[in-house]
């Protein structure tokens, strides 16, 4: 059977183990396998059992050895359709729906969601450069719909919800990260990090974003007029908001701030990737499994130790 391209065809194609550890060694080791323990070449194959034995450490290791299969009951018959629907799902998936499709309990698809989400986390990028759109959101329940006894204050606006900041560069590709506020030296150090010096940045009219034209070309919109003027708007990035904002608000209903990054990643991948197939993205997102590991007790832990990931 060829390559599958559909999620029904997926099903199909990954209903075969031995089909799954070889497209994951594969991935892993596109030179053979290697023992991820001391890195010895040409282990020895143990066909009955599907793992290979290190002739250097003589140790056993599956193809799940080293990745966020490692240790999981679960079987990667029952891992790839769930990578497969997250990555194809514009909207992502709710651990609700995919625990209803595997028929595992939800805290398993919790675990499983939220391990998938890593693997689309993108890192190492180079300074975005042309013109570049940034702006900032927040995500979170309005005060006025909250118990009395949780609302922080009662007015409204960013009171009480988490922000967040995004820069697009135009056709290219977005980056968002959970921020401690909208302050001008906290939005400025990022777009300082990440976009390079001398590339013309859009943004609206916060006062925050004041300053940025000693290193850019600096342009702004004010939304209470105009929502673009010629080539001057965030339109882009307003795009990608409402579609993360429809998914949280749509498939998850509500997110935790501690893990909002990691929901974040899963946006963002999509739409990165969102010029590839299904099968393309499928395989971008399996071939980022070697060398990520997360725990369960590393997941529930406190915050820095989670969003750290």
């Amino acid at each position: 059977m060829t390559e599958p391209t559909t999620l029904l065809q997926a099903v199909r194609y990954f209903s075969s183990p031995a089909v799954c550890r070889e497209l994951l060694a594969a991935q892993r080791w596109p030179d053979g396998p290697v023992c991820p323990r001391c890195g010895g070449a040409d282990p020895w194959f143990k066909q009955a059992r599907g793992i290979w034995r290190c002739k250097a450490c003589k140790r056993d290791f599956s193809v799940k050895v080293g990745t966020i299969f490692e240790d999981s009951p679960i079987p990667l018959t029952a891992w790839f359709p769930a990578i497969w629907m997250m990555s194809s799902s514009k909207k992502s998936v709710s651990s609700h729906g995919l625990a209803r499709a595997l028929g595992v309990t939800q805290k398993t698809a919790w675990f499983m969601v939220h391990r998938i989400r890593l693997l689309m986390k993108q890192g190492g990028f180079e300074p975005l450069s042309g013109e570049v759109e940034v702006d900032e959101t927040f995500v979170g329940g309005k005060e006025r719909n909250k118990h009395h006894s949780k609302r922080q204050h009662r007015g409204t606006g960013g009171i009480g919800k988490a922000a967040v900041m995004g820069l697009l560069a135009r056709h290219g590709e977005v980056r968002t990260k959970v921020v401690p506020n909208v302050r001008r030296a906290t939005l400025q150090r990022v777009v300082r990090q990440q976009v390079a010096p001398g590339s013309t940045v859009y943004s609206d009219s916060l006062a925050s974003y004041g300053g940025l034209s000693w290193d850019y070309i600096h342009a702004t919109i004010d939304h209470a007029e105009r929502y673009a003027e010629n080539r001057i708007h965030t339109n882009g990035l307003e795009n990608f908001w409402s579609l993360f904002k429809r998914t949280i608000y749509g498939t998850h209903h509500s997110v935790s701030p501690v893990h909002l990054d990691r929901y974040l990643d899963d946006a963002t991948f999509r739409f990165n990737t969102r010029k590839m197939s299904d099968g393309a993205r499928f395989s971008a997102t399996v071939a980022q499994a070697d060398g990520r590991r997360l725990t369960y007790k590393k997941l529930i832990g406190d915050s820095d130790d989670v969003t750290a990931q």
